[in-house]
């Protein structure tokens, strides 16, 4: 039974090659290459490409361009399966990362960072979609925690064997980009050839689609992207700039944040099918609009690394917004919109490294502190999410209900 060989129905398929644990392992052979590549992405551009804000805030850029073209994913359906376009931008990824450190220059690493970005981004983009398509509503919350958890513990393989290697083998950035790039393939290689072809279940248009309906999901997806921007460029190079974190440092650090997302992430998907998406936002939200004004005023290494980890364990969270999604979502427009929102998501991501990074150079705080008002839009965009999302119950205008409530 392979990739090539075999087509099943997903809603019968189970055990070890049901679509969920497709799924999480493909998450794990995502971070295997991601993780190690962002481990090592601001040590290698400070200490051997002599980077400053400026050109990190390029990369940056860079590295978000795919994501602000994921809309085009759509067009690519229109030639190949969901599930062979998430294949091959996994090959994309792995490639991008193994071959990093053969570049090192300022316009190889610009170069790298694109391709090893649009494997990642288009691979999301057909992650997020497929489990929206294969989860049942019910239960889709804790199945992606699950999942987020196999990708956490891929990531503590990956900070764990940087952080041994890099202390008692004093390896070279290319080795390790090299040998993170090359898990990937091999474990994508696993996949075609344990995993049969999943049919689609309900047929998706090939066609780019935004709905008014779908506003508040935008708008929740735009402020995320705009807000996880000032924490994945700047919270990390915060600590290698600032506060002088050598490589096997930051893999310390990451590993923590992969183990408490390894322990976390099944029960916030737990707790967001109990509570629903609003009270999950409402209390992300609010713990990150003080996470990142205190980032603007940290002096102490070891407090900026408490502030990261608690900044990443607040990540998980982000389930809610696509199972808020999925609830309100015509279930044929799931790949179209996904694609969408993916561009929506990384919108503000192509300006704002660029920009902030400029900013850094005069103000690390004033970074900081605008991320925290980001985060205060998006508070008060949460709670306009109803208590039971669905089709035709998309937004609760909470500043109708007295007057809703009086015409009672």
């Amino acid at each position: 039974m392979t990739y090539f060989t075999s087509s099943i129905d997903p809603a019968k398929a189970t055990g070890w090659r049901s679509p969920a644990i497709l799924l999480m392992i493909m998450a794990g052979a995502m971070q295997l290459s991601f993780a190690a590549w962002w481990n090592l992405m601001n040590n290698f551009a400070v200490q051997e490409l002599s980077f400053t804000g400026r050109e990190i805030g390029i990369q940056q850029s860079i590295r978000e361009i795919p994501g602000f073209l994921s809309f085009a994913a759509v067009y690519l359906l229109l030639v190949m399966r969901e599930q062979t376009l998430a294949y091959v931008s996994l090959l994309l990824l792995g490639v991008g990362v193994a071959v990093t450190g053969y570049f090192p220059t300022t316009m190889g690493f610009f170069m790298t960072t694109l391709i090893m970005s649009i494997g990642f981004h288009y691979y999301e983009t057909m992650a997020q979609s497929l489990s929206l398509q294969w989860l049942p509503k019910a239960s889709a919350a804790a199945s992606l925690g699950k999942i987020i958890a196999v990708g956490a513990f891929a990531q503590l393989i990956a900070y764990g064997l940087i952080f041994i290697g890099w202390r008692m083998f004093d390896l070279s950035f290319t080795t390790v980009f090299a040998v993170a790039g090359g898990l990937t393939l091999v474990v994508l290689a696993f996949v075609m050839m344990a995993y049969p072809r999943f049919k689609e279940g309900v047929a998706q248009h090939k066609k780019l689609i935004l709905r008014k309906r779908y506003w508040l999901y935008y708008a929740l997806t735009f402020m995320s992207g705009a807000r996880r921007q000032i924490f994945t460029v700047f919270a990390g190079f915060l600590m290698v700039e600032k506060f002088g974190y050598d490589v096997h440092e930051v893999a310390a650090l990451f590993f923590l944040n992969g183990a408490f997302n390894m322990l976390l992430a099944p029960k916030i998907g737990q707790l967001i099918v109990r509570f629903g998406e609003r009270k999950a936002l409402i209390v992300e939200y609010v713990g990150l609009i003080g996470v990142f004004a205190s980032y603007a005023f940290v002096t102490n290494a070891t407090v900026a690394a408490a502030l990261y980890v608690i900044d990443h364990a607040f990540f998980a969270i982000a389930i809610a917004i696509k199972t808020y999604f999925q609830k309100i979502a015509d279930p044929a427009e799931i790949a179209p919109t996904a694609g969408v929102a993916f561009t929506i998501n990384h919108i503000a991501a192509v300006f704002i490294p660029v920009v902030f990074g400029l900013v850094w150079l005069y103000s690390p705080a004033a970074v900081f502190l605008s991320g925290a008002a980001m985060a205060g839009v998006s508070l008060i965009l949460a709670t306009l999410i109803p208590s039971d999302p669905s089709e035709g119950n998309e937004v609760d205008f909470w500043l109708r209900r007295p007057a809703a409530q009086a015409a009672e």
